[in-house]
């Protein structure tokens, strides 16, 4: 079987999921998908820090780890389905990429609550968290790139520069028609280099 990788750039309840091939070192696109990582898409479960702010801590902490759990299930569910419909076309998918915003420890759930700028950290978070024990559960090996890093490290892996880069992250997309924003290009890149550099 062909080797697969996806990525996964990740919102508030949501993530850009793309799935990439190697031929001959060129990336194809073999799957984009928008992944609801809340059952429920509305700002309570999409933004459950936001939500947790307005409640005694205890009931906070019970609410954070259903959304928690929730969407843990939910990215597992999404990333057994791409492997069975890439395994059905001949790829095997082992490796995914997961990029992070800045990478800070967050405090206690406590103070977290007292600062918005952690709630909206903490928010982006919960949701990469999510995915991390989705790869888990579907034996998936995972290489986590910093956003603000990836477009250097794609220069320096694929020996390019940042313009022919975003260039040809572009045209990999064009095929595909909307959406091909910068969440699908830069989770399509973030695959690539797992199938470039497995190291």
């Amino acid at each position: 079987m062909k080797q697969a990788a996806v990525g996964f750039r990740v919102h508030s309840g949501w993530s850009a999921l793309v799935a990439v091939s190697l031929e001959n070192e060129a990336p194809t696109v073999l799957s984009r998908e928008r992944v609801h990582l809340v059952e429920t898409f509305i700002y309570k479960f999409r933004q459950p820090y936001h939500t947790a702010e307005r409640m005694p801590l205890e009931k906070a902490r019970a609410f954070i780890d259903g959304v928690l759990v929730e969407s843990k299930r939910l990215a597992t569910r999404a990333l057994r389905s791409i492997q069975t419909d890439l395994g059905k076309q001949g790829y095997r998918v082992e490796r995914c990429a997961l990029l992070l915003a800045s990478g800070k420890t967050l405090p206690t759930l406590d103070r977290i609550l007292l600062s918005h700028a952690l709630i909206h950290t903490a928010d982006g978070e919960l949701f990469r968290e999510s995915l991390r024990g989705a790869f888990a559960q579907c034996g998936l090996e995972m290489t986590c790139i910093k956003d603000r890093e990836l477009l250097d490290r794609g220069g320096q892996i694929l020996r390019t520069n940042r313009e022919k880069l975003l260039k040809r992250l572009t045209e990999l997309g064009r095929a595909l028609g909307s959406p091909w924003t910068q969440d699908e290009k830069y989770a399509a890149l973030a695959a690539w280099l797992v199938l470039a550099d497995p190291a």
